[in-house]
């Protein structure tokens, strides 16, 4: 890997760090495993993960930024980041086969900044699903934080309350801030409180939320991991060792080794560093901070009407006060309702108490007890070659609209307990089928008997559109075999396409 050229900046080097993972439980059903909350997009049509990219690289001197994501949803990062890219950034993707929790992304991501950007770097490190208001505000504390991460160890952001939150950890120091954006020593770290002690800590002024972004060099960092969680130090250096490196002109991408990363311990970086460290300040700061971690918090996110409603989508609405009702494909209609979360998505609907939303985790939970996969995907799954959206099913049969981006091919496959038909209704498409090949033009077909290797390209400009309709005695999505494919899945748990 190459250090990058970046005569203009400042020293030290500023790199962030965006920690693109989780599943989102609480803002099901928009988020899901394979659809995590970091790509749910807000009101303006932008996702979370592509906020956390524009403000970072908005910040001063920032040439470079690193993101961390799980392998199987690499291909939307890359995706978002390119709908918004801004030139002169180069990104580094450093990919996690499974999830090992913060400490093993961040203990990753430090050694493989170390190698790119040398030691003396400052890392701040960004969770992909949060949401900072006020950025201008978010810069000046960078700024504050990077050079008190170069005298005093480990930095980390601590959010001046404006409530009595009980949803969140807190960060107690030793006196009230002075100034609007102050650096302190780290008292102690406190769990989640009770509604009567969260009143205190508002009251007293001497604790700020836990923002879970933080700043160090990446020796500080590497030493804090030897002395407080060495086993995750040592089993992370052969994940990074044996790593799969690829680069190009604006962007690089390490693949963690999977039989060393799977051998990581699972802990949070908090529990590993931060909660054991004698070497740890906070930077108190006023941001306009929220980690959108409930449909209450995404509620907030917009001005309520004249009846205290939030509503996104198409709605009609009789005698309905202080709701959030959010839509994607039909109309709502609602009576006589007060205090409630409403989000329907084509294939499920959430109705809950306005007040009780960090309880929707326990619906994900009945539901993956149950086996039920709306915990899991979406009607629309994303693939890296496009989308498909499961249309009708039922016994022997499915009916799926498949998108394919220009360029893109699925996997050269096979299924062994059903056949295929494709209907080609918008671009073209280049199908290799057994031992011929054909091109389809809208309203042409072909058929694909289970047990034949084929394979499907959009040679095209356009997006190719196509209806797949499926029979057979089972046609779950795990029934393929792959032989080749563009996207490294080869060896990755079945999947779609």
């Amino acid at each position: 890997m190459k250090h990058s050229d970046n005569p203009g900046a400042l020293a030290p080097k500023l790199v962030p760090i965006i920690i693109c993972g989780g599943s989102g439980t609480r803002l099901w059903p928009v988020s899901r495993e394979a659809f995590p909350k970091p790509f749910m997009r807000l009101a303006d049509g932008q996702s979370l993960l592509q906020k956390a990219y524009l403000r970072a690289a908005a910040l001063p001197h920032v040439t470079d930024i690193m993101i961390v994501t799980n392998r199987d949803t690499y291909f939307l990062v890359k995706d978002d980041c390119a709908e918004v890219k801004v030139d002169g950034v180069q990104i580094g993707y450093v990919l996690e086969p499974v999830a090992r929790n913060t400490a093993a992304a961040i203990a990753a991501a430090t050694r493989i900044a170390r190698e790119h950007y040398g030691d003396e770097a400052v890392l701040l490190v960004m969770p992909a699903d949060q949401l900072v208001e006020d950025v201008a505000s978010f810069s000046i504390a960078v700024e504050t934080a990077a050079r008190a991460a170069q005298e005093n160890g480990i930095v980390v952001f601590g959010i001046q309350p404006t409530r009595a939150e009980t949803g969140f950890g807190y960060i107690e120091i030793d006196e009230r801030p002075e100034s609007a954006v102050a650096v302190a020593p780290v008292r102690q770290f406190v769990e989640k409180p009770v509604a009567e002690v969260a009143e205190q800590f508002l009251a007293g002024g001497r604790h700020l939320w836990n923002a879970g972004m933080f700043c160090f060099t990446p020796g500080t960092m590497l030493a804090e991991l030897d002395v407080h969680a060495p086993g995750i130090a040592e089993q992370i250096l052969p994940a990074v060792d044996a790593a799969s490196v690829s680069e190009s002109n604006d962007s690089f991408t390490v693949e963690l080794d999977a039989a060393a990363f799977k051998n990581v311990e699972s802990i949070s970086i908090d529990y590993a560093v931060m909660e054991r460290s004698k070497n740890v300040s906070v930077v108190a700061c006023s941001i306009g901070w929220s980690d959108i971690g409930s449909w209450k918090a995404i509620s907030e996110l917009s001005q309520p009407d004249a009846n205290g409603n939030r509503v996104e989508g198409t709605v009609a609405l009789h005698d309905v006060s202080d709701c959030y009702i959010r839509g994607e494909n039909r109309v709502i209609g609602a009576l006589g309702l007060r205090d409630l979360i409403i989000v329907d998505t084509p294939d499920a609907l959430l109705v809950a108490d306005r007040n009780r939303t960090e309880d929707v985790k326990a619906i994900v939970s009945q539901l993956k007890r149950a086996k039920h996969e709306s915990c899991a995907l979406h009607r629309t799954v994303h693939r890296p070659w496009g989308t498909y959206t499961v249309l009708e099913e039922g016994e022997r049969f499915k009916m799926k609209r498949i998108v394919v981006k220009p360029g893109a091919s699925l996997s050269l496959q096979m299924h062994h307990h059903r056949s295929e038909h494709w209907i080609v209704v918008q671009g073209c498409a280049d199908v290799v089928s057994g031992e011929k090949t054909v091109q389809l033009q809208p309203n042409e077909s072909t058929y694909i008997p289970a047990g034949h290797k084929h394979r499907l390209t959009n040679p095209g400009v356009l997006e190719c559109i196509l209806i797949e309709v499926q029979c057979g005695e089972y046609l779950g999505e795990d029934d393929i075999v792959r032989f080749e494919d563009l996207y490294g899945r080869l060896k990755a748990p079945a999947a779609s396409a």
